[in-house]
């Protein structure tokens, strides 16, 4: 390989946190003009490394060389000059003002004094009809659909000559319509010459788009690969550093007790329509459809967190009605919401803190918490979820995706749960979490948990639920068995249009 054809190279990267080593001694060169996939479990350092890249970090120690250019550390300033965009998960668009004014967001084109609106707009407009985006420059972002303001972070970048776009697993909170779209935009940037690194827990994509890919785990450099010579079984050994012999681990099919957990007799509210289901004790009840279907609206009216205007909930035979979440705890319901970051913990408490949230009231005496109760009981759990960090006291944002979501299920074992609402559970995990966390799953069943489980992936679906409840406009419009689960028709049950009267 010539070194001309070295865009970017990364030389004994390392960075180093109190009692962590996020990256150690990571090289790898990316090439000129190619799709570079860097995948790894959660924790495996792929975000130090591009924020060492875009200078949101410094690093430790090693070199970092762009075009031929060395430096010991980047500033989003060097990085920006040298060519290198990033578009990181959460967007870094102000709401507020148009299309045309984030792309040029800190860079307005002026006459004179004055911001010339008029020129930014045409300016704008070119960089979107040369990616074939059909966005108005004058639009307000925030009335913009998620995928088209992932298409401005795009415009953004290139409107800054990014020749290197780091793009921070994109395809994340897009529908199949918008992934399609971000798809062939990858392909026209790659043909019109610039180098893309794309991080994804999704390996359908990393094959369907990359050239090659680099695998870290446990903040190490492990393998660079060939696409067309690589498989998924073999990069999931490289990044678990094991072969997973079954994606959804397999249950004692006798878990399921005649005992109803929950039911909802002719709920409505929220968008939601008349809906009835039970879930037994000891039963993975699957919850599908389509996206805007009703699934989350109902998991936040049972949880409490919205409330039914009609029909009746209950729980272990009695009548219940929660008007808060706090009702819904104290009834033995806990919620791993979709949002995990925004709802489910709270990022900037310790691990202690969340898991101990919802059992402070029984750990406290006159208002003054048991100390040594608590840290008894997070440490319990750190153990039994194998929750990664050196800590209980770490901060709950520095923990990876895949530890986050067990810090939120330990809460709620914490708190005796009986049923719990899993939505989205392995949205943004890393293959090898999103197993752990199956067979957590697994494991609470057999104790005789009831689990209400909402997923967007069919395999998913298919792969972890008894039973499968599906909703399409707010009403169920199918019930499946496991024995006849099938991905076609529980798509047909998913695009039944309304039918009132």
């Amino acid at each position: 390989m010539n070194l001309e054809d070295i865009i970017l190279e990364l030389k004994h990267i390392s960075k180093y946190y109190p009692g962590v080593a996020a990256l150690n001694d990571v090289s790898l060169s990316v090439r000129r003009g190619e799709i570079h996939a860097l995948i790894g479990e959660n924790g495996a350092g792929k975000s130090t490394l591009i924020k060492a890249c875009s200078g949101a970090i410094e690093p430790s120690g090693g070199e970092i060389i762009v075009n031929g250019k060395s430096f010991k550390s980047m500033t989003p300033k060097i990085s920006e000059e040298n060519g290198i965009g990033v578009i990181y998960q959460e967007f870094n668009l102000v709401g507020d003002l148009t299309v045309a004014e984030n792309i040029f967001l800190g860079r307005a084109i002026r006459k004179g004094i004055r911001v010339d609106f008029s020129s930014m707009e045409k300016e704008a407009k070119k960089i979107l009809d040369s990616l074939h985006m059909k966005i108005s420059p004058s639009a307000l972002v925030k009335n913009l659909t998620v995928g088209y303001q992932q298409m401005v972070e795009i415009a953004k970048a290139m409107s800054q000559k990014a020749g290197i776009l780091i793009m921070d697993e994109p395809s994340a909170p897009l529908t199949s319509a918008e992934v399609e779209n971000m798809f062939a935009i990858v392909d026209l940037l790659k043909k019109n010459g610039v180098t893309i690194i794309y991080i994804s827990h999704r390996l359908e994509e990393i094959f369907r788009l990359s050239d090659r890919i680099t695998v870290l785990r446990d903040g190490q450099y492990i393998t660079t690969l060939n696409t067309k010579e690589s498989n998924t079984d073999e990069l999931i050994k490289h990044m678990v550093g094991r072969q997973l012999q079954e994606v959804y681990p397999k249950r004692d099919p006798n878990c399921i007790q005649e005992g109803v957990t929950f039911e909802a007799k002719n709920v409505c509210g929220n968008g939601d329509t008349d809906i009835s289901l039970k879930i037994h004790k000891g039963e993975v009840l699957g919850l599908g459809g389509l996206v805007g279907a009703g699934r989350t609206e109902f998991a936040e009216m049972v949880f409490g967190a919205r409330r039914k205007t009609s029909g009746e909930f209950f729980f272990k035979g009695k009548p219940f009605d929660p008007k808060t979440p706090k009702e819904a705890i104290e009834t033995g319901i806990g919620l791993v919401p979709e949002d995990r970051k925004a709802k489910g913990a709270l990022l900037g408490l310790t691990i202690q803190e969340n898991i101990n949230m919802p059992v402070y009231h029984r750990i406290s005496k006159a208002s003054v918490i048991d100390k040594k109760r608590a840290r008894r009981t997070a440490r319990q759990y750190k153990e039994e979820l194998t929750i990664k960090t050196p800590s209980i006291d770490q901060i709950v944002k520095n923990l990876s995706g895949g530890n986050q979501q067990k810090v939120i299920l330990a809460k709620w074992l914490a708190a005796e749960s009986e049923l719990l609402i899993f939505d989205e559970p392995t949205r943004g995990i890393d293959v090898g979490a999103k197993q752990e966390i199956y067979t957590l799953i697994n494991s609470l069943v057999e104790q005789g948990k009831a689990i209400l489980m909402i997923s967007s992936e069919m395999e998913e679906l298919m792969g972890m639920s008894d039973r499968i409840i599906v909703l399409a406009e707010g009403r169920v419009s199918g019930e499946i068995f496991q024995s006849e689960f099938n991905q076609e028709t529980i798509m047909q049950m998913a695009s039944k249009e309304r039918k009132d009267g």
